[in-house]
């Protein structure tokens, strides 16, 4: 396990709140000159702390306003369902996130969609991706909170 330090995590967390940051800004920020924080980024880069940097698009201003929370229960669990299973779910671009979950309910799904006739277009495509035992939908009312950034803080480290 890679242990990090107190600038690893400060560059963590300044790249989660602005991905473009310059060196020379992501320096400034956690108190290091830009040689040392370029090699640390780039460490965390090829370790995999840092996965990607993305740019976070306003769902409802490109015409995606309607969210819903999609739970799939199934008598399936062997191990050729469940990779063709996955595989065509995750080949449903209207999928945001995608859990095998604990539980009553086997899977769930985040969806972003149009509108109700978006989303019973991507329903007829789900439910002819596998054999499901039960699909239950929940409409997103209002976004209370989202963010892609984790609580760094809550993790110990020196």
């Amino acid at each position: 396990m890679n242990l990090l330090d107190r600038y690893d995590y400060a560059i963590l967390n300044a790249l989660q709140r602005d991905g473009t940051l310059s060196i020379a800004q992501l320096s400034e920020q956690v108190g290091l000159s830009s040689t040392p924080c370029w090699k640390r980024l780039r460490r965390l880069e090829e370790e995999g702390f840092i996965e990607n940097r993305v740019a976070i698009v306003n769902r409802r201003k490109v015409g995606l306003p309607v969210t819903v929370f999609v739970s799939i229960r199934t008598t399936q669990h062997d191990d050729k369902w469940y990779a063709r299973f996955a595989a065509a779910v995750a080949a449903l671009p209207e999928v945001q996130e995608f859990h095998r979950m604990s539980g009553d309910v086997d899977y769930l799904l985040k969806v972003v969609t149009s509108d109700i006739e978006g989303y019973d277009r991507f329903y007829k495509k789900l439910t002819k991706s596998a054999q499901l035992t039960g699909v239950s939908s929940a409409f997103s009312m209002e976004q209370i909170k989202i963010t892609t950034s984790l609580p760094l803080g809550l993790v110990s480290h020196p």
